[in-house]
């Protein structure tokens, strides 16, 4: 496991531990994935488990004072960009690396995109939008340029889960909060686990045949006509697309 935060990891750490009392082995590394020699390094500390066979590209961030076209301020975009689709790019690229480097037939790399890579933001958050565009689109052609290597690539798509992390940022914001549960047709968030579930099964031979897939874990959402009750259970008769 690998994270900015140490922290974060030691957390991390317990609650695996607390799921799988006796791992056979667990390491933490920290990195930041904006800097490609940490990423490189901790992508090499995988050297002594036969090197890397999987990847989970899911380091990124959606800041508060991402707003739109005239609001956001260029740190915040530099810093979105820097996160969300360099860091991906760096992992892509030292994932590639050592599978070529220990000479492996197939590996899975899956990179954290978001739902709004495929609809508008309820809200804006252009930085975030635009960088998780460019992952589905980075994820693609990547997944095309290394398939006769046997390395897959396909992007997660998640809608916004249930996390610590999402409720800090709603907060008491009534009409935020209204804004993004409106549109799931099962009224409600995802939870991690539901999207942790489809990483698993994008990691495992399960999934050896599917490659460069926007893989979307949204309970509907994109697929939902909203009005502003919310979704309903049909489109009305005069409703066209």
């Amino acid at each position: 496991m690998a994270d900015i935060s140490g922290p974060a990891l030691e957390r991390a750490r317990s609650k695996l531990l607390s799921v799988v009392p006796n791992p056979p082995r667990i390491e933490t590394v920290i990195c930041d994935v904006t800097d490609e020699s940490s990423v490189a390094a901790a992508v090499a500390s995988l050297d002594s488990w036969g090197g890397l066979d999987v990847i989970f590209n899911n380091a990124g961030i959606m800041h508060a004072d991402d707003a739109d076209a005239v609001n956001t301020p260029e740190r915040i975009w530099d810093l979105t960009m820097a996160i969300n689709v360099k860091g991906v790019w760096y992992g892509s690229k030292h994932a590639v690396l050592s599978l070529r480097k220990h000479g492996k037939k197939n590996g899975s790399i899956i990179n954290v995109a978001s739902v709004v890579a495929l609809v508008g933001s309820a809200t804006p958050q252009l930085a975030y939008t635009a960088s998780k565009g460019a992952v589905l689109a980075m994820t693609r052609e990547l997944a095309i340029v290394h398939a006769r290597e046997g390395f897959r690539f396909n992007a997660l798509c998640p809608a916004p889960l249930n996390t610590p992390l999402l409720q800090d940022w709603l907060g008491d914001d009534a009409a935020k909060r209204h804004r993004r549960e409106i549109h799931f047709p099962t009224g409600r968030f995802g939870e991690a686990i539901e999207q942790a579930h489809a990483v698993v099964f994008l990691a495992s031979d399960e999934s050896s045949f599917v490659n460069g897939t926007d893989f979307v874990v949204d309970g509907g959402m994109t697929k939902a006509y909203v009005t502003p009750e919310g979704p309903p259970t049909a489109p009305p008769a005069n409703f066209s697309r």
